[in-house]
């Protein structure tokens, strides 16, 4: 019904949040026993097993359709630059700076993910979200000054990994004919067995078997299911609503690092912590509308029939019930506001 609000899909976000949030602190933890590659390769192959129960389903309905050259090329440097760089550079960041700072570093990942469209991709950005990206920098400003030259180099760091995302953000946005719980996997398996190949080579790992499996149980639980729990949230409320949501995953973290390690919480993290928040919230908020054509086009990705651009029927589907299966668009010109997704990768003309 109009204005029916979905309690359950924004629970299953912040779920979502809660559960990426918590990997942070949890991984300060564990970077006791284990070097940043042992634990970066541990965590990813932990995300294959949480996200391959929804792999297992997806492949229960029909054979995936082989990537091209392209998506293949897009999947790699996903692959390397959000599955091995960027976990990589995060889990160094901790090795100087606390659970709490970093995870509230980790806002930067939107400012960067908005900077590289509109540097590398020609997205629109307004007023109002240039000014989400200079307080989220300013905010970051703020931690590092704080923290002195181990807080620099944990902001830059952190700032890097969260580049890194970025690229892997803008990347994966544009890869067509794989699921999100595919394209985790591959990314998984690929950086997991690497980074941990990588880590074992450079340190004998010498970690107890429980340490191990907490490693692999953080991963399948903060980087496996949650994915899953955002893809379920994201099929009811809609890919750009529920990134809103998760963009609360970086605050969890940092009051996950306080209750855990009693880490100082003082005046500047506080300060930190509202501008992030208030920059967040304007480039969550960031929108655009005008004239615009579509070309014909033939792909596979999550969609519902409301929205404006998938005009094919199903027999007994209701419109607002999202899906995913092969499709064609034939060529369509209107108007409206939408954020930079798979159907709007455009130049915006001034």
């Amino acid at each position: 019904m109009p204005g029916f609000v979905d309690l359950n899909a924004i629970l299953l976000a912040l779920l979502s949040a809660i559960l990426f949030g918590a990997s942070t602190p949890a991984s300060k933890a564990l970077l006791g026993d284990l070097t940043p590659f042992q634990l970066a390769g541990l965590l990813y192959l932990g995300a294959v097993i949480g996200v391959s129960p929804r792999l297992f389903l997806e492949r229960s309905r029909g054979e995936p359709p082989k990537l091209d050259a392209a998506n293949r090329r897009r999947l790699a440097g996903a692959v390397l630059l959000g599955g091995i760089v960027g976990p990589l550079l995060l889990l160094l960041a901790l090795r100087v700076a606390s659970a709490a700072s970093v995870s509230l570093l980790l806002n930067l990942e939107l400012a960067a993910t908005a900077l590289i469209g509109v540097v590398l991709y020609r997205e629109h950005i307004g007023l109002r979200g240039w000014a989400g990206v200079a307080g989220t920098i300013g905010a970051g400003s703020l931690l590092a000054a704080r923290g002195g030259p181990a807080g620099v180099a944990a902001a830059a760091l952190a700032a890097g990994a969260c580049v890194c995302w970025g690229f892997d953000n803008q990347l994966t946005a544009l890869i067509d004919g794989m699921s999100p719980a595919r394209c985790t996997f591959w990314k998984g398996i690929v950086a997991g067995v690497t980074n941990l190949a990588l880590g074992v080579s450079l340190v004998r790992l010498q970690a107890e078997p429980t340490t191990i499996l907490a490693a692999l149980a953080v991963g399948a639980v903060s980087y496996g299911a949650s994915i899953a729990l955002h893809i379920a949230a994201a099929q009811r409320l809609g890919a750009t609503r529920t990134q809103g949501i998760f963009a609360s995953a970086p605050f969890f973290g940092a009051a996950f690092s306080f209750l855990v390690f009693r880490e100082s919480f003082g005046g500047t993290e506080l300060a930190a912590g509202g501008l992030f928040l208030a920059s967040v919230a304007l480039l969550v908020l960031e929108r655009h509308a005008h004239l615009h054509q579509h070309a014909a086009d033939e792909h596979l990705h999550s969609h519902r029939h409301d929205d404006g651009h998938h005009a094919h029927e199903h027999s007994g589907l209701p419109v607002h019930t999202r899906h995913s299966h092969w499709h064609t668009h034939e060529p369509l010109e209107h108007a409206h506001a939408h954020p930079p997704d798979l159907h709007h990768r455009h130049v915006h003309e001034k």
